[in-house]
């Protein structure tokens, strides 16, 4: 075991694939094992810059590290290391983290295949490659100037946000369409598969619609919540707007793999932004029948859950990091990457439906199997040719690192931002998601009239 263990730490200081100690853990693709890997260092700093953003942490460890203070002052932190908590330390630290996977990207530009020496340095070294990430957030402390590099950095990490907001949306698009060719190439060997459409299409409609309901239940008042109102029959209109528009006719002829379950899947999404936003947005008050404030545009039973948004919030920030962490593995497969025009890639033509369609058949096809060292089982799938864009992958990474930090620090409400209040109301973070909503419809909407407004092109469906 101990040899086995070892054995593995090559990839700490060489260009050796990293892998388990374990050798009963099937094998792993050394594609997928350094994907994880950076993925690990992405989560890592992100940790560190929730807690950074978070009081009860602050003070839980100065009551229960020795010496804190002694410390702080040794590092020239401040009495009580408030050098090292509040927006501004996330922010140097996400623009080390940023600056770590830009010089990355620019430094895979072009990478064909695993063999040259600046793949092995992409696919291994990660004991130098973590001193140089920790080297680059340290170091953005000591940049001069502080005031200066602090709003400058904001724009330019509301800009890289956003950027990485897009890119999920084009994915979430791919996805949707992806979905309904994989499906539907399967009716023509089984009719089964076109009651798994109906089915499921039926499911993300009442999913929609049951949102929309509880929304207007819950969000809404007939004395206020004016905006709440006017969004929530905006985007459920547009949804019905996009419905309708992807079986006419028209598009049909020129799109025929479009159909309702690809407009099933955006409205769902339509309808978790609008909820996301309706719940960030400040609580309204009006006056009541004694005179006295009743808090309107909230759910009524949320004066109830106080003690519990410590928890929500915890919660929140998991199931968030969560999806920027799957967004940023995702955008970088073969099929995501020519969605977004960053590689080529083939489109099988006998393709299979499968129930599971986003993950491709299991083949370890003639690849090359290192055992030598014992413990987990490492293929070397990229020998003839990389599996996805190592470049457009640290630049996905740099963009989720100002996305994080944007988030954290809750975009351009950052002097009283706290992690505990991350899910409160804020009104950028009510706007962010309503802009998103129509970003989100309008690059659906381009998809099914694109072919129709540039029939000369050929377009990837």
């Amino acid at each position: 075991m101990c040899t086995s263990c070892l054995g593995q730490l090559a990839c700490c200081c060489g260009s050796a694939a990293c892998s388990l100690c374990c050798s009963c853990c099937p094998k792993i693709k050394q594609s997928t094992g350094t994907r994880f890997m950076y993925a690990l260092y992405f989560l890592l700093v992100t940790v560190i810059c929730v807690v950074m953003m978070s009081p009860t942490v602050a003070e839980g460890m100065k009551e229960h590290i020795p010496f804190y203070k002694d410390l702080c002052e040794h590092m020239k932190a401040g009495v009580n290391c408030e050098k090292l908590v509040g927006y501004s330390a996330v922010y140097k630290v996400c623009f080390g983290m940023a600056c770590f996977f830009f010089i990355f990207a620019l430094f895979t530009i072009k990478v064909q295949d695993s063999t040259s020496c600046r793949a092995h340095v992409h696919n291994g070294f990660w004991f130098m490659k973590f001193a140089v990430l920790l080297a680059c957030c340290s170091g953005a402390f000591f940049i001069p100037d502080q005031d200066t590099f602090l709003n400058v950095w904001r724009y330019v990490g509301a800009t890289g946000g956003f950027l990485f907001l897009v890119i999920q949306l084009i994915l979430l698009v791919e996805f949707a369409h992806k979905w309904n060719k994989n499906w539907s190439s399967g009716t023509k060997h089984n009719k089964l598969w076109y009651a798994a459409l109906a089915l499921v299409t039926l499911v993300l409609f009442s999913v929609a619609v049951g949102a929309l309901i509880l929304m207007g239940i819950f969000h809404t008042h007939a004395e206020g919540c004016t905006l709440n109102k006017i969004f929530l029959g905006v985007n459920s209109g547009l949804c019905l707007f996009v419905s309708i528009l992807a079986i006419t006719p028209c598009i049909q002829k020129h799109l025929p793999n479009s159909g309702l379950l690809q407009s099933g899947v955006i409205s769902v999404y339509v309808m978790y932004l609008t909820y996301s936003a309706l719940a960030s947005k400040p609580a309204e008050q009006i006056k009541g029948p004694n005179g006295n404030n009743i808090t309107i545009c909230v759910p009524s039973f949320s004066s109830g859950l106080e003690d519990d948004n410590k928890l929500v919030s915890a919660l929140g920030t998991i199931i968030l990091f969560g999806c920027v962490l799957y967004s940023c593995l995702t955008s970088t497969t073969r099929s995501s990457t020519a969605a977004l025009r960053v590689c080529k890639t083939t489109v099988p033509d006998n393709e299979v439906a499968r129930c599971c369609f986003c993950c491709g058949p299991e083949d370890d096809g003639d690849y090359e199997v290192d055992n030598k060292h014992g413990g987990q089982a490492v293929i070397y799938d990229e020998k003839e040719g990389t599996v996805y864009s190592y470049a457009f992958f640290h630049f996905v990474f740099f963009l989720g690192s100002l996305y994080v930090m944007m988030t954290v620090t809750n975009w351009f409400h950052f002097d009283d931002a706290k992690i505990e209040k991350l899910f409160h109301g804020s009104w950028s973070t009510y706007w962010i998601k309503m802009a998103s909503c129509w970003a989100c419809l309008l690059l659906y909407t381009w998809t099914l009239i694109a072919p129709i407004v540039c029939p000369k092109r050929e377009f990837i469906n």
